[in-house]
């Protein structure tokens, strides 16, 4: 099945031209920015960083659970665990051009949907980092969130995550978030649509690997197998792209977008960008242009701190998993959390221990193996799908047809170390050292 089929709780309209839409590591982009003023000497460095802060948007406040306002934790760059929650926002409003018309804002409009929602949690040590995909269908309890004018919503018991922006802002999207994951969520951004176009293009292309040709009309997207570097409305179309990408759900798309990000964080940080003075202030400038920072972090001495943070976390410990999930008994288009998932999931959070995947990288990628010659941030282009999984990471049809399995990572997952977490199969995901590539359909 697919989701359009099924009513949502706030409608939203996925319609066949290209929507941009932006989804990033916003954590290690943070760091490029005390990498700007770290690189770039005197009066180059303070315009970097002067004119970086200058592009900050104003900030949105959060309110805890308790309805009083967040207060900032210390960070520093040698200890202090960090929580951040990115909230990918659909709204048409503001975005100009092919989003201006009627039709398109009576899809989304005003504070729009948490189409995509990301928790990262940097361990207190900064030795590991994990940041958990929550998917837009996953049906939950909604708290009473506050709102602008000092009221507060209704509680509900079962709702559409990607509803939480529309209801309560983004203090809801947090604090459902909280409730979710276990965490105390400090930090928050909403993107803008122009944030992975700017980000993309920043670095010169973010390579990815192709097993499939990918087609996606609705995206107007069309990519041959192989190494394909995307740039602007093309990496903007790849990581939107949910009908060309494993089964057509929002499972196989969020899998698809661990891939992008996984290649990102490794271009990033590769000698070519950290070296280069230059594509790191225009990097940092495309994150601060392109986010709405909640009040928490948008000071220039948090964001160092973030970002000194950040940096020292190897790429084999940095892990993108989906929120465990499973179908829906209600609706086979939606998916529920699945307890015994969840439970691993949130003792490896509340312990600040460093989790180990030990199902697949999801239905939309598949392994990639590098040819002798393929350097860390370029799969090869004669990718090798590995086979299906055969652990019970399946378990029947979730979010719109989708499984909870789907490819192996064989080869290409760490070994768990002594004080790992193991999370269960049917928990998907990578690493942001590992080389997978797309599957399309």
């Amino acid at each position: 099945m697919r989701h359009s089929t099924v009513p949502r709780p706030t409608p939203v309209r996925h319609g066949r031209l290209p929507v941009r839409r932006a989804r990033g590591p916003v954590a290690r982009l943070l760091a490029a920015i005390v990498a700007v003023a770290v690189v770039s000497a005197g009066a180059v460095a303070a315009y970097a960083v002067q004119d970086t802060v200058r592009s900050l948007k104003p900030s949105v406040h959060l309110v805890s659970a308790a309805g009083k306002a967040v207060t900032v934790p210390s960070v520093g760059a040698e200890s202090g665990a960090v929580n951040i929650l990115l909230a990918g926002t659909d709204t048409r409003t503001g975005q100009g051009g092919q989003f201006a018309s009627a039709q398109e804002l009576a899809g989304s409009s005003g504070a729009g949907n948490n189409d995509v929602t990301m928790v990262l949690h940097l361990s207190a040590d900064h030795q590991h980092a994990t940041v958990i995909s929550i998917p837009r269908d996953l049906m939950v309890p909604i708290p009473s969130c506050p709102t602008s004018g000092g009221g507060s919503t209704s509680p509900q018991d079962k709702a559409q995550f990607n509803t939480t922006l529309s209801t309560g802002g983004l203090s809801c999207v947090v604090l459902t978030a909280e409730a979710l994951t276990g965490l105390s969520i400090p930090y928050a951004a909403e993107v803008s649509f122009d944030g992975v176009s700017a980000m993309s293009n920043a670095v010169g292309g973010v390579t990815v690997c192709l097993a499939t040709p990918l087609k996606d009309p609705y995206v107007g997207l069309n990519l041959p197998a192989g190494q394909q570097t995307l740039v602007g409305a093309q990496a903007l179309a790849f990581v939107r792209s949910r009908h060309g990408v494993g089964d057509g759900s929002d499972l196989g798309r969020i899998s698809n977008q661990q891939l992008f990000l996984s290649s990102l964080l490794r271009k990033v940080t590769s000698a070519g960008v950290l070296a280069n003075p230059l594509t790191l202030f225009t990097l940092a400038k495309a994150a601060t242009s392109n986010l709405t920072l909640s009040d928490t972090m948008s000071s220039p001495t948090t964001l160092v701190s973030i970002g000194l943070a950040l940096k020292s976390v190897p790429l084999s410990d940095f892990v993108f998993l989906q929120y465990p999930a499973m179908t829906d008994p209600e609706n086979v288009n939606r998916v529920v959390p699945e307890p015994a998932g969840v439970d691993a999931l949130k003792q490896a959070l509340a312990s600040d221990t460093p989790v180990q995947l030990t199902g697949t990288t999801g239905n939309g990628t598949v392994s990639a193996t590098p040819s002798p010659s393929a350097t860390p941030a370029a799969p090869s282009a004669a990718a090798t799908p590995a086979p299906s999984a055969t652990s019970s990471a399946a378990s029947g049809s979730a979010a719109g047809g989708s499984t909870a399995g789907g490819s192996t990572a064989t080869g290409s997952t760490p070994a768990p170390t002594s004080s790992a977490v193991s999370l269960p199969s049917n928990v998907t995901g990578q690493t942001a050292a590992q080389q997978t590539c797309t599957k399309g359909n």
